[in-house]
C-alpha cells in the first residue's frame, strides 16, 4: 500500500541519515514525498546507497558529508542543501557516538567533550544555521533522537547520559522559541534498537560474546527488540500534520521496557 505523501514539497535533513536508525528515517521521509539529505561522516557508501534507493522509488535526495561537530563543514553542508534541494523544513538530529562504558573515575574529559560536541553543540549549531530559512516556511520541524540513557541514567555511561540529557534540553528551549515561528520541536528517545550499534550493545550486556541486538527478541516486549523502521515511524508522525499541535514532547520508544518515565 503506497503511503500517503504527508511530507509533500518538504525539505528533509538527517543528520547520520545512511546506517541504522537514520537511513530508516531518510526512507521513510522521503517515501512520504520529502526530498532528503542523506547526511554522513565517516561511511559515504551507506549514504550514496539509501541516496539511490530513494531515487529508484522516484524521490529527490542528496549525500552531503559533515562531522555535525564541525562547525566549518556543516556550515557547507547547509547551504549545499538549500542551493540543491532548496530550503530545509525537516531536520533530524541523529547523528551519534557511543561512550566507552567506563566508570567516572576511569573517563577522560576529552571523551566527555567529544560527546557533547556530536550531540549537542553540534545539534545547538546546527539548527541556529537552519532555523532562518525554516522561519520562512510554511511549516518546520526539529526532531532530536535522543535515547532512554537520559532518564535511566545507568552507570558506566556518564558521557552519554551527559550529552543525550543537554540535547534534550537543547529540544525543549527551542520548542518555547520557535512555537511563535511555527516551528515544532520534538525528542525521540529510543531504547535498544537492532542497528550495528545495538549489536555492540547488546554484546557488551551479555558478556563480550558476539551477539546481534535481534538475539534478544523472544525476551524483548512485543516478541522483538525495537527495528529502526519503527523509531522511523514516529519522527514521520511528528513531521506530518496528523501532529499538527505537537511540540516539545518527548516520545520514548522502547516497548514499555523502561524502569521509570521522566
Amino acid at each position: 500500500m503506497e503511503l500517503d505523501k504527508t511530507a509533500e514539497g518538504r525539505i528533509a535533513l538527517v543528520t547520520g541519515g545512511g546506517r541504522g536508525i537514520g537511513r530508516a528515517i531518510s526512507l521513510a521521509l522521503a517515501a512520504r514525498g520529502a526530498a532528503v539529505a542523506v547526511n554522513w561522516a565517516r561511511d559515504e557508501q551507506s549514504a550514496k546507497d539509501v541516496v539511490a534507493q530513494i531515487e529508484s522509488d522516484g524521490g529527490r535526495a542528496v549525500a552531503v558529508q559533515a562531522p555535525v561537530q564541525d562547525f566549518e563543514a556543516v556550515t557547507t553542508m547547509v547551504d549545499r542543501v538549500a542551493a540543491e534541494l532548496g530550503p530545509i523544513d525537516i531536520l533530524v538530529h541523529n547523528a551519534g557516538i557511543a561512550s566507552r562504558g567506563n566508570t567516572v573515575a576511569d573517563t577522560p574529559v576529552t571523551e566527555v567533550e567529544k560527546l557533547l560536541a556530536v550531540h549537542a553543540i553540534g545539534p545547538h549549531h546546527l539548527s541556529k544555521l537552519v532555523l532562518p530559512g525554516m522561519r520562512e516556511r510554511p511549516r518546520g520541524d526539529i526532531v532530536m533522537i535522543s535515547s532512554v540513557a537520559a532518564h535511566t541514567l545507568g552507570p558506566n555511561g556518564a558521557p552519554y547520559n551527559m550529552a543525550k540529557t543537554a540535547m534534550e534540553a537543547l529540544a525543549h528551549t527551542l520548542a518555547k522559541e520557535e512555537a511563535a515561528h511555527g516551528i515544532h520541536v520534538n525528542i525521540v528517545a529510543p531504547g535498544l534498537v537492532a542497528t550495528e550499534m545495538g549489536n555492540r550493545l547488546t554484546t557488551a550486556m551479555t558478556g563480550g560474546a558476539k551477539r546481534q541486538a535481534s538475539d534478544l527478541d523472544a525476551a524483548s516486549p512485543f516478541g522483538h527488540v525495537c527495528r529502526p523502521g519503527e523509531i522511523a515511524d514516529v519522527v514521520a508522525f511528528l513531521v506530518s500534520p496528523a501532529a499538527g499541535y505537537l511540540t516539545g514532547q518527548r516520545i520514548v520508544v522502547d516497548g514499555g521496557a523502561s524502569p521509570h518515565r521522566p
